[in-house]
């Protein structure tokens, strides 16, 4: 059976911290990027499940800056229903492009590309010079950022 799923946008104090930390275990990078941003929120009966957080660079140009799953929800195509509902959004607001920056290796590299996301750099050490803590991804420190671009 199929869940409900209710995707919506919100204001960015409503969005709980525990489910942008699944993305980003930086809470000062998190609260950076969360003031002022665009913030989307997938929800199964009144549950916040889901969430995608976008920040302005300039005039038409957008960046991704978080998207993330309640591990209990994942691989159930709610990451995958909330992206393309936004960037359906951001099609219908004018943006451009969206813009983002992800490990070197992992599934979201996958899920960017089906999405027509295309690299468009690699910022070496970004990782490292960054966190103040390694980050590890299957047992794999994560060193650098991919940068992805997707035209509107």
């Amino acid at each position: 059976m199929e869940k409900m799923i209710e995707i919506k946008e919100i204001s960015p104090d409503l969005v709980p911290q525990k489910l942008l930390l699944e993305a980003d275990p930086s809470i000062e990078r998190v609260n950076q990027y969360l003031e002022g941003s665009l913030c989307y929120v997938a929800v199964i009966r009144k549950e916040i499940v889901g969430v995608c957080v976008l920040k302005l660079i300039e005039k038409n140009r957008i960046e991704l800056f978080n998207i993330a799953v309640l591990p209990e929800n994942q691989k159930s195509g709610i990451g995958s229903q909330l992206l393309q509902f936004v960037l359906d959004n951001l099609r219908e607001k004018n943006f451009e492009s969206v813009e983002l920056g992800t490990g070197t290796f992992g599934y979201q590299l996958t899920f960017y590309q089906r999405f027509g996301f295309r690299v468009d750099s690699i910022l070496k050490d970004y990782f490292i010079n960054n966190y103040d803590e390694p980050i590890f991804e299957n047992g794999i420190q994560l060193k650098d950022m991919l940068r992805f671009i997707l035209k509107l």
